[in-house]
């Protein structure tokens, strides 16, 4: 089949054009009649395929809020999603119809794609209310996503307007979306999970302005290189782990496959070393494009290869409408070429949103429109911005952000821990790992650390729980029960490293 046969694909199967617009229209009805609230969310909780990208468009095209949920989630915390976010539809696959149901409460109905027949998830080509009716207008309404908390609960954020134009008709987004930077391009690869924005949000534009897109399970590297060889690939998203993966190759597969197709690769979700980069640009070319933000602001800063290799290491100039400010730990605003805390300038006095929680809203900023994404950095006097380290609590694992507290709290269940604090450590393929300091209730009688993860992975989701962990006598709480993670891993980081000599 030729890239001009099909719209969609994954290794599955490959929808036409045709028949992705009658499935879209089906969809896109049945979405339009269903009761679904006044903010009208539908969540899409499912694995990497193509019936989880055509949701998501047939949800925008119905004037729907999606709310993509991690398919990796256990279902208790699915359930608070579902909850919290007041969606009345969950989309799933076969891999996530059990959660799903456990998850769901009465007023939401389990609606999928290949789950087994006679059970409680309801066929989506069957669901729909009575009648289909046309989709008259309808405005565009912004998917609502989720980030892990740092009190052990996600909190939800709407896209923000540069990700997601707030548009007053569907026509008008749609031609926004189209002017973007991978529209301009051809065939799109989705490496990444949909219930991610880096993924999900270019995938969605790709789909819905009509360029083909090819749609991978979890990430190999080989078999990336043999999609985009095979299908022509043109754009797509990555994070560092994946460079370095690819880069793990034998050459002779690296140079097996024709990358040539090549014009736009975005990274994003992590810092990414010099190194690895500086190979991924002499291999693939002056093609990749690196931004910094979060789900909750969108891009702040951007870079492309040419002036990366300028300014080695920089994530790039803060993009209109965004100012960088660094500034001391009082506030004060700190000169070029000085390290402190970086925040960043909104002239529209948005920010950082957060859905149903004003606290962290707030906790967010330093003063109103002045937000942080909780690390630390300096800015040239060329106005490039340079990340060094992280104040906030939060580890970037593999390109996913990780909040200790959510581990912690599960940990502090066993009966063998006293205490624990979860710091992130080091490591060449995922940036960061995610590793336990646990403090024995019996010093005498010490946990065995393998067990206790066992324990945390039983009661959450896997990526979420430490990679590995140590005993120790304290992790230093303050007086007022407070950790200096910094100082923590600084530390133990010396004691590895002492150990070592």
């Amino acid at each position: 089949m030729t890239t001009a046969a099909w719209a969609v694909r994954d290794r599955r199967i490959a929808l036409s054009a045709a028949e992705l617009d009658e499935l879209l229209e089906l969809l896109t009805r049945a979405l339009a009649a269903a009761d679904l609230g006044p903010e009208r969310r539908v969540a899409v909780f499912a694995e990497n395929a193509v019936e989880t990208l055509v949701v998501h468009v047939a949800a925008l095209l119905a004037g729907c809020s999606a709310v993509p949920v991690n398919g990796r989630l256990t279902a208790a915390e699915a359930a608070y999603i579902l909850d919290d976010s007041s969606a009345r539809v969950v989309f799933v696959g076969p891999e996530t119809a059990e959660r799903a149901c456990a998850a769901a409460g009465r007023e939401v109905a389990v609606v999928g794609w290949r789950c087994p027949a006679g059970g409680a998830v309801v066929p989506w080509t069957d669901w729909a209310p009575a009648g289909r009716p046309d989709v008259g207008p309808v405005a565009p309404r912004p998917p609502l996503v989720y980030t892990s908390g740092t009190t052990g609960q996600p909190k939800g954020t709407e896209l923000p307007p540069r990700t997601f134009p707030r548009s007053p008709t569907m026509g008008d987004h749609l031609t926004a979306v189209r002017s973007g930077p991978f529209a301009r391009h051809g065939p799109h690869l989705v490496v990444g999970p949909l219930h991610h924005v880096g993924p999900l949000v270019p995938g969605v534009r790709a789909l819905a302005g009509g360029l083909p897109v090819v749609i991978l399970g979890p990430f190999d590297a080989e078999e990336t290189l043999v999609a985009i060889d095979e299908f022509d690939i043109a754009a797509t998203v990555m994070v560092p782990t994946h460079f370095v993966r690819l880069l793990g190759l034998p050459s002779e597969v690296r140079n097996r496959y024709d990358v040539s197709s090549l014009r736009y690769v975005l990274h994003t979700g992590a810092s990414c070393p010099p190194d690895v980069k500086r190979r991924m640009i002499d291999w693939w070319g002056l093609v990749l494009h690196e931004v910094y933000g979060a789900t909750e602001v969108g891009t702040t800063c951007a870079i492309d290869s040419a002036a990366w290799l300028a300014h080695p290491g920089s994530v790039g100039r803060a993009v209109a409408p965004f100012e960088a400010v660094v500034v001391d730990e009082a506030g004060r605003t700190l000169p070029p070429n000085t390290e402190g805390h970086l925040y960043f300038r909104d002239p529209t006095g948005r920010g950082v949103v957060y859905h149903n929680d004003p606290v962290k809203s707030a906790g967010a900023h330093l003063a109103p429109g002045v937000f942080t994404l909780g690390e630390v950095g300096y800015v040239d006097g060329d106005g490039f911005v340079y990340v060094t380290d992280r104040f906030a609590d939060m580890v970037v694992s593999g390109g996913a952000n990780v909040y200790p507290a959510e581990a912690e709290q599960a940990i502090l269940a066993h009966p063998g821990v006293a205490d624990v604090a979860c710091i992130g450590l080091p490591d060449v393929e995922m940036g960061e790992r995610l590793y336990a300091l646990l403090v024995p209730a019996d010093p005498a009688a010490p946990p065995d650390v393998d067990e206790v993860i066992r324990f945390c992975r039983d009661r959450m989701a896997h990526y979420k729980c430490p990679r590995g962990g140590a005993v120790v006598e304290s992790v230093g709480r303050t007086p007022l029960g407070k950790v200096n993670k910094r100082a923590l891993r600084d530390w133990y980081l010396r004691s590895l490293a002492g150990a070592a000599r």
